[in-house]
């Protein structure tokens, strides 16, 4: 909807003496929250505080014009004040509105109360924006709450729940939940809820729940949209299965910017960097403008595969050719690539001149390239640059001390450790996790001294995943240090 189609017809009700007639008004602002442009809100609120009398359905779009913008919640939630301050009566259409400014703003905990207050707690519209409230603030439990107290549940229901456990790293009740939800009556799954689905799959690193979802998205005739396919693309990859990331990519009838961006990266992290470069070039070809997050892939496709000169020619790019201005990440990326080519002094030299602030990131990236290629002395100064930033990281004394200890500088390594327990630095236990037959292994491992009144050290790993969990213990050695990893089974 254009603005001038807006201002057209608001001068076609002035002139024909209809700008206060119920039927055309509503039309107007109907029309001005469809436009939902900066410049169409400017128009609507100053054609709002014109109208004498707003009646409910106003407010709701109003409120409903703000949220859609993205920019101003604040705004949608001042004018609900003011519709409680007339005495404007709100309805179950006030509240998925108001709810979504709430939940932008990471408040609003006190309309819950309003809502059981004035009736509407059993209507599903408002349940379901509660649940996509409360999942969006990070209270899954209040939104499992609303959940389970719900009579009646649909599609709308099963899939904020869903999406809500997914965005807070509950990957394995997201998925416990979608299995509940395929033997619920009259309610079928659809994009959104597998979007979802995917994502939960996609951390978990699942490969075999991952192509079961992708069979069930094929059995149950869902299209291959670019949303879908995208998300279908990054699974794969992350479950390392590029190949068949391919396959889905070659399948869809329609891709966008992040579909190419998925399967260059794709490639990128598995090592098939020229693959990548190539997808990379195609996308070009095809007439799509490179994005921040496409060139960054890219860049990460060079740094892996040690293409120097390539990376160098997609940096300078960005500025010359597409009109991008280089972001910290991309920096990040070239100090990376340098790094990895040994490049050391450059990269250092690199992070010197860069028109930002580099943060502990770019630092911390040089400092292991500096290891990792045993030059000691540009890594002891980049340590001094790192405790400037961030003094407390365990990774980087970790990272110092161990070069030390490679080359066989065993006080400076001891001096190392020794500052680390100084200041209160302890490591942080490593970990890595594996998924067979359909149950997610977890390994965590972790320096432990030994209890003096007993033979086994242990020590509690807390883990947000829930349900049915066995905890193994292995013990390895009989120092007074041990190492010590647990081994969590979800089921």
């Amino acid at each position: 909807m254009s603005m001038n189609r807006v201002y057209k017809f608001h001068a076609w009700l002035i002139k024909t003496g209809q700008q206060n007639h119920p039927p055309a008004l509503r039309r107007l602002l109907l029309w001005c929250a469809a436009t939902s442009s900066p410049k169409c809100l400017s128009y609507f609120r100053a054609l709002f505080a014109y109208i004498p009398s707003p009646d409910t359905f106003a407010y709701n779009t109003i409120i409903r014009a703000y949220v859609a913008t993205h920019s101003s919640p604040s705004h949608a939630i001042s004018f609900f004040t003011q519709m409680r301050q007339r005495g404007v009566p709100p309805d179950n259409f006030t509240f998925p509105f108001l709810l979504k400014a709430c939940a932008r703003l990471q408040l609003g905990q006190d309309v819950h109360t309003l809502i059981l207050k004035l009736g509407f707690l059993s209507d599903v519209y408002v349940q379901n924006a509660l649940i996509s409230f409360y999942g969006g603030c990070g209270s899954v439990e209040r939104a499992l709450n609303v959940f389970h107290a719900m009579h009646e549940k649909d599609l709308v229901s099963w899939s904020s729940m869903i999406s809500s456990f997914t965005n807070n790293g509950f990957f394995n009740e997201a998925l416990a939940l979608f299995r509940q939800m395929q033997h619920a009556k009259n309610v079928m799954p659809d994009e959104v809820t597998m979007l979802s689905v995917i994502s939960a799959v996609s951390s978990l690193g699942a490969l075999e729940l991952g192509q079961r979802a992708h069979n069930y998205i094929k059995k149950c005739g869902l299209e291959l949209t670019v949303s879908l396919g995208t998300a279908l693309i990054d699974m794969y990859s992350r479950c390392g299965m590029v190949d068949k990331s391919i396959e889905v990519f070659d399948e869809m009838p329609l891709k966008n910017v992040q579909t190419w961006t998925a399967l260059s990266t794709g490639l990128a992290v598995h090592g098939r960097s020229r693959e990548a470069l190539r997808v990379f070039y195609e996308m070009k070809k095809a007439g799509l403008q490179p994005d921040h997050m496409s060139i960054t892939g890219i860049l990460v496709a060079c740094s892996h595969g040690g293409l120097v000169q390539d990376g160098w020619r997609v940096f300078k790019s960005m500025k010359d050719e597409y009109g991008l201005e280089p972001m910290l990440e991309h920096y990040g990326c070239m100090v990376d690539l340098l790094g990895r080519a040994g490049l050391l002094c450059e990269a250092y030299e690199f992070v010197e001149k860069m028109p930002i602030r580099p943060n502990s990131v770019i630092w911390r990236t040089l400092l292991g390239a500096c290891v990792n290629h045993n030059h000691l002395v540009l890594a002891k100064k980049v340590k001094k640059r790192l405790n400037k930033l961030d003094r407390y990281h365990d990774g980087d004394y970790v990272l110092l001390a161990n070069a030390y200890g490679g080359a066989g500088r065993w006080v400076e390594k001891a001096n190392v450790r020794n500052s680390m327990r100084a200041i209160g630095v302890n490591k942080k236990a490593g970990s890595s996790s594996t998924s067979v037959d359909q149950i997610t292994h977890e390994f965590i491992s972790g320096l432990c001294c030994t209890d003096t009144d007993t033979d086994t050290a242990t020590r509690y790993v807390p883990t947000r995943r829930h349900g049915k969990t066995q905890k193994l213990h292995f013990r390895h050695g009989s120092d007074t240090a041990n190492i010590i990893t647990y081994l969590y089974i979800f089921k």
